[in-house]
């Protein structure tokens, strides 16, 4: 924040007077800041932008981002530190369509959680800064960013008239692509965790992230109440031994009263809750995904599981004490019973307040409809674009020399892991989230905060 000085006054008081050119000319709004568009019409300009954008082609659009910005800076901010890549990228396309054009993104990464109140404080203040955000974890972006309007959705025409895109799956709110984290455990003991349920058994510590130091993490948990994938629970549940099943049916037992205080109607619930308590009371908590990838794949950490994003596997260097051959993906496993982790996404949005929206539509256009916009994210295992045709095969990853050398490595893919018949991934729903976090929230804080 400290970059916008002197600089960044120019660059918003042109920004304003272009705006109002722009209004006398063809008659829209004079503000972004959520003010009304023309007489009669209470559409913002940002508003306006975004409906025509949702008409134009990208020819269009980059034409109109260069008329826009060149000789400026937009300010981006998302929870994905290659937002900065993919910007380099997207200012080169420009400039190939226009040598002279000059213009520059400027994109930041908040630490922890802070986004949020970076995004609130410069939508509430007098002067504005971001025009677009890449930003996670489901039940903060619906009830603190869409709920109230701070954020806008919009639909690439060149995204939507894609092949194979889903409007329903990554449409609201628009997506750049879903991640997963998966349950993976070291597998030289000779024991495997062929059921979910197995990962919560008694004396198993599952290494995780804090469920408030990752906030998706919590969304994972609370998501498990879902109808969907509450009856994946009792499915696995029903497919364990007697001897398992006795011994999961006392916490069962002692949830069946919360179902009703936590509001939630799913005939299975009281399973989920169960598996939820269990997992919150013992799972063992780290700092960061890597340190626990790193753990896993070493000669001593015989048995030990964990749950984590699948593509920490490519960060894993060949030693004499540590592989990847140690580690198994449980769901790749046949006859694996239960889900097999849990997907969360990226969702890109324009800012209600963005002083330069052509640009940021056109950004977003670019990322989620030519390969080198999700190039920077695209090759990685466990990364899934919304836009089916950019995703590369990462199949056949555990390969070298035609030998399949580390079958974790070989991501089975996106249609794969959200399938029923395959990884069965919990997914967030933001709506389903914010109506359930104000309660669910609490409840998983209260287990966590009582751990032995």
């Amino acid at each position: 924040m400290r970059k916008f000085g002197v600089t960044t006054m120019a660059f918003l008081l042109t920004g304003s007077l272009l705006l109002g050119a722009c209004s006398q000319k063809s008659g829209t709004s004079q503000n972004s800041d959520g003010g009304e568009g023309p007489a009669g019409n209470n559409k913002s300009y940002v508003e306006e932008v975004i409906e025509q954008a949702q008409q134009m082609s990208n020819e269009e659009l980059f034409k109109k981002a260069i008329e826009e910005s060149n000789g400026k800076t937009m300010y981006g901010i998302g929870n994905s530190s290659r937002g900065a890549t993919a910007a380099t990228n997207f200012i080169n396309k420009l400039k190939e369509i226009d040598p002279s054009y000059n213009g520059q993104i400027e994109w930041s990464q908040p630490k922890e959680n802070s986004i949020f109140t970076l995004l609130t404080s410069d939508i509430n203040s007098s002067k504005h800064n971001y025009s677009m955000t890449l930003i996670q974890d489901a039940t903060q972006v619906q009830m603190k960013m869409i709920d109230t309007g701070y954020l806008l959705n919009y639909i690439p025409k060149d995204w939507a008239e894609a092949p194979g895109v889903s409007m329903e799956e990554n449409g609201s709110p628009f997506a750049l692509q879903t991640l997963n984290k998966v349950f993976m455990y070291n597998n030289l003991n000779g024991e495997g965790f062929k059921n979910v349920w197995d990962f919560v058994d008694k004396d198993v510590h599952p290494m995780f992230m804090g469920v408030n130091s990752e906030p998706v993490g919590k969304n994972f948990l609370m998501m498990l109440t879902h109808d969907k994938y509450a009856n994946i629970v009792k499915d696995a549940f029903d497919a364990l031994p007697a001897d398992k099943q006795a011994y999961f049916q006392q916490t069962v037992d002692e949830v069946e009263d919360d179902v009703k205080s936590l509001g939630l109607t799913a005939p299975n619930a009281k399973y989920a809750l169960a598996w939820i308590k269990l997992w919150c009371e013992q799972y063992n908590k780290q700092t960061d995904d890597g340190p626990i990838m790193n753990e896993l794949v070493m000669d001593s950490a015989k048995g030990q599981s964990g749950l984590l994003v699948y593509s920490k596997l490519r960060s894993i260097t060949e030693s004499p004490t540590s592989s990847v051959k140690n580690v198994t993906v449980a769901a790749y496993q046949d006859g694996y019973q239960g889900f097999g982790g849990y997907a969360y996404k990226h969702y890109l949005q324009i800012v209600k307040t963005a002083p330069l929206p052509w640009t940021a539509a056109a950004f977003i256009s670019y990322m989620t409809t030519e390969k080198d916009g999700f190039s920077a994210w695209g090759k990685d295992i466990g990364s899934y674009s919304s836009n089916p045709n950019l995703m590369d095969d990462h199949s056949q990853d555990g390969y070298e020399n035609g030998e399949n050398k580390f079958p974790a490595k070989n991501d089975r893919g996106y249609e794969w892991w959200l399938s029923d018949d395959g990884g069965r991934l919990v997914v967030e729903d933001p709506v389903y989230l914010a109506k359930v976090a104000p309660k669910m929230s609490d409840w998983i804080d209260y287990i966590v905060g009582n751990r032995g």
